[in-house]
């Protein structure tokens, strides 16, 4: 859906909770006022598709070709996520075929409710910032046991939604001054873009320094340089999905020259057969469970 920030029409039409609703019950009533009052449909014209009915398009102005275009502008300015976000998360252990199958499914499934339920017109999918901090700071605090540190998550995601229901959640988001908000937005791209040149072999460790120049000789650090000039200028020219195509580029520059080997287009989802899952014991299911079940953890692990 298009990223418009509200709606202009006669009705009130409210982008709350229950706002997909209201849209609705509003598209209904104007459909219904008949001919002729010009705020109804013209009877010479066809009724309202389903989804014109759904979500409202003819009281909120956009077309449905206008909302597909919308759509994929958006898709293309955020999968980028779907490459990076399995990228990071494979430094804390976890498998690459698996978090990209999550994050596809994550995006999906957040964008899907925010669309159907919600009817407010913003994708969802997961953000950069928190991933570095798991996988750099959070599993390594822990011994580098990545399953113990997917429970943390997941309780404080409980607490956050426990959160999100009371009306602490806007004193604190209001108690924050927007100069630290943008200074944040902004720590935060400034240390996703350090691990970046770290991965590329723009820059790497040292002892002294911090930080020091890499091997610049290598080809991977020049093809990450090019990559990063070729966004930069798509996104000057206002291109959308200039981060997406970059990636793209990069990765088939790397696949002719042999730095990356192919491993194809499309490919099964990632399995892991667990013998304590009672679903992949039985005999009613020929194929494993899809998910990485969770390991006890051994007496001699690290804490």
């Amino acid at each position: 859906m298009s990223a418009q920030a509200g709606i202009e029409s006669p009705y009130d039409c409210r982008l709350t909770r229950g706002g997909g609703h209201d849209r609705r019950e509003a598209a209904s009533t104007q459909t219904g006022e008949g001919a002729g009052s010009g705020n109804g449909w013209d009877e010479t014209k066809l009724p309202p598709s389903g989804l014109d009915r759904w979500f409202g398009l003819s009281v909120a102005g956009p077309s449905i070709a206008t909302e597909f275009r919308a759509g994929l502008a958006t898709f293309l300015t955020m999968a980028y996520i779907m490459f990076v976000n399995p990228a990071i998360l494979e430094k804390a252990g976890m498998d690459h075929g698996a978090v990209f199958v999550a994050t596809c499914l994550a995006a999906a499934l957040g964008s899907l409710i925010m669309g159907f339920y919600a009817n407010y017109p913003i994708a969802l999918a997961p953000g950069m910032g928190l991933n570095a901090y798991f996988a750099f700071t959070m599993v390594p605090e822990l011994g580098g046991n990545w399953q113990l540190a997917l429970g943390c998550v997941f309780i404080s995601g409980l607490l956050f939604f426990a959160l999100s229901l009371s009306p602490l959640r806007a004193w604190l988001i209001d108690a924050i001054p927007m100069c630290l908000k943008l200074g944040i937005a902004a720590g935060i791209g400034f240390f996703l873009e350090l691990v970046a040149l770290q991965n590329a072999g723009v820059v790497a460790d040292d002892p002294t320094t911090l930080v020091t120049l890499g091997e610049l000789s290598k080809p991977q650090a020049w093809l990450a340089v090019a990559g990063f000039l070729l966004i930069a200028g798509l996104a000057v020219q206002k291109i959308p999905g200039a981060i997406i195509f970059g990636v793209l580029a990069v990765t088939l520059a790397a696949v002719a020259l042999g730095l990356e080997p192919w491993h194809g287009v499309l490919a099964r989802p990632p399995s892991s057969p667990c013998s304590s899952c009672s679903l992949c014991s039985s005999r009613r299911w020929r194929r494993p469970c899809r998910f990485m079940p969770l390991r006890r953890r051994s007496s001699s692990s690290p804490a």
